[in-house]
C-alpha cells in the first residue's frame, strides 16, 4: 500500500517532532512523492497521493489555510505538513476541523526542523517503497498465474505477508480502465487509494488485467467487509462522476491458492456490473457462482439459447412474455395464485400461457431435472 502517513509518522515523529494535528482518519493514505508549495497554483497540476509541505509564508491568515485544505483535499492530495513557528504560530481551529470531518491529514513539524532534511529522508523512503510495492505487485501476479511455480512469487512475498494466512480479493471496475493511458489510470488509482482506509501492510491495492486489485491477508472476514463496504461507500460520495463496480472473494488459506480468489472476486464483479451493484459478494451469488465462473462463454450460450429458442423466437415473432411468464414458473414453483400476483395477470392467462410455452418446449416441466436445466437457461440469459 505504499509509503502512507503512518509510516512517515513512526519515522519522522522523534527525528523530526512531527505531530498530526487533524484527520487523523487517513491515516493509512499512502504517498506518492512531496510538493513544497507557497500559493494555490500548482495545485491545479497535482494528480493525487501528494503530501503538500509549506511553511504557511502564503497562508497565514484562516482563510487561506481552510482554502488550501479544502483544495488538497478536493485534488485528492495525501495530507498537509506545516512548518509551524514563524509564519504559522498555530493551525487555526476551523482547518482542524475541516480536516477531521473529511479524514485529511494535517500534520505540523516545529519551526527548527530543516525541511530539506525532512524532505530528502522522506523522499528517499517514498522511493525505496514504490520499487518494493511494485516487486509485491509482480509477485502477486506470479501468484494467481502460475500458483504451482512458488520459487516465482514467495520470496518476494515472505517478508510482507502471512503465507499460510488467509486470503481475499477484491476487484475493482470502472469497465473502462483499460482503455485509459497509464496516467490516466494511475491518477484514478491514486483516488481510490486516498478512500480504502484502514488497510496498509496487510493488504496490497495494484492494476491488472483491467481491475484494480486489492489482496486481504492475516484478517478477518467481518473486517474485511467493514473495509470494503466503507470503500464502495467513499468512492460513491468523492467520486460520484464515475460509475465504480466492486466484486469480492470469499476466503481461503495458503498463497498457494491465491489464483482461486482472484478468480471468484472477478465473477464477483463481473455480476456487479452486469446488475450495477456496488459491492457484489462472491458467497452471496447463489448458483451464479457456479455460472460466472465458467470461461468458456460459448458453452453457457449454448446452455440458455438451445432450450429456450422455441420461447426466444416465439417473444421475437409475436412481442410476448413466454420467456417472463416460464422465469415466474420456475420462481414460483409452479403456483398458478402466486404467478398471478407477481405478473399482475389473470390465472387463465397464465394457464393458457403455459399451456403452449410446455407445447412449445416439448416437456411437461415436471421433473426437476427438467425445471433446473430451464432455470439454469434463465439465469444466463440475466448474466
Amino acid at each position: 500500500m505504499g509509503f502512507t502517513i503512518e509510516d512517515m509518522l513512526v519515522v519522522s515523529q522523534d527525528r523530526y517532532k512531527m505531530k498530526m494535528e487533524a484527520g487523523s482518519g487517513g491515516w493509512s493514505n499512502s504517498i506518492s512523492w512531496l510538493l513544497m508549495l507557497e500559493d494555490l497554483t500548482i495545485i491545479l497540476n497535482l494528480r493525487g497521493k501528494e503530501l503538500a509541505v509549506t511553511t504557511g509564508l502564503g497562508f497565514r491568515r484562516d482563510e487561506d489555510m481552510l482554502e488550501l485544505v479544502e483544495e488538497l483535499s478536493t485534488h485528492h492530495a495525501s495530507g498537509l505538513l506545516v512548518n509551524t513557528g514563524y509564519y504559522v504560530k498555530e493551525i487555526p481551529q476551523c482547518v482542524k476541523d475541516y480536516c477531521d470531518a473529511n479524514d485529511f491529514p494535517l500534520l505540523t513539524v516545529p519551526w527548527e526542523v530543516i525541511l530539506p532534511d525532512l524532505i530528502k529522508e522522506l523522499t528517499i523512503r517514498i522511493f525505496v517503497q514504490s520499487s518494493t510495492d511494485e516487486q509485491i505487485s509482480g509477485a502477486l501476479i506470479h501468484a494467481i498465474e502460475d500458483p504451482e511455480a512458488r520459487d516465482l512469487y514467495t520470496k518476494d512475498l515472505l517478508a510482507h505477508f502471512d503465507l499460510d494466512g488467509t486470503f481475499q480479493a477484491a476487484l475493482v471496475s470502472t469497465g473502462d480502465l483499460d482503455k485509459m493511458d497509464t496516467v490516466e489510470r494511475k491518477r484514478i488509482a491514486y483516488r481510490m487509494q486516498l478512500n480504502l482506509a484502514n488497510l496498509t501492510h496487510n493488504g496490497h491495492f495494484f492494476y491488472y488485467d483491467s481491475y484494480f486489485v486489492i489482496i486481504m491477508n492475516a484478517m478477518r472476514e467481518d473486517e474485511c467487509s467493514e473495509i470494503l463496504e466503507s470503500f464502495a461507500a467513499r468512492l460513491h460520495a468523492r467520486m460520484p462522476e464515475r460509475a465504480v463496480y466492486i466484486g469480492v472473494s470469499d476466503q481461503v488459506k495458503g498463497i498457494e491458492n491465491l489464483h482461486y480468489v482472484y478468480k471468484r472476486a472477478r465473477a464477483a464483479a463481473e455480476m456487479a456490473v452486469t446488475r450495477k451493484s456496488r459491492l457484489q459478494y462472491f458467497d452471496r451469488m447463489g448458483l451464479y457462482r457456479l455460472l460466472y465462473i465458467v470461461e468458456d462463454q460459448d458453452l453457457l450460450r449454448k446452455l440458455s439459447e438451445e432450450p429456450l429458442a422455441p420461447l426466444l423466437e416465439y417473444d421475437r415473432e409475436h412481442n410476448g412474455e413466454y420467456l417472463a411468464t416460464l422465469e415466474s414458473y420456475l420462481r414460483c414453483g409452479g403456483s398458478i395464485k402466486r404467478m398471478s400476483e407477481e405478473l399482475f395477470i389473470h390465472r387463465n392467462t397464465i394457464l393458457y400461457r403455459m399451456a403452449n410455452i410446455k407445447k412449445l418446449l416439448g416437456c411437461s416441466l415436471e421433473e426437476p431435472e427438467e425445471k433446473l436445466a430451464y432455470a439454469v437457461a434463465c439465469m444466463i440469459q440475466k448474466m
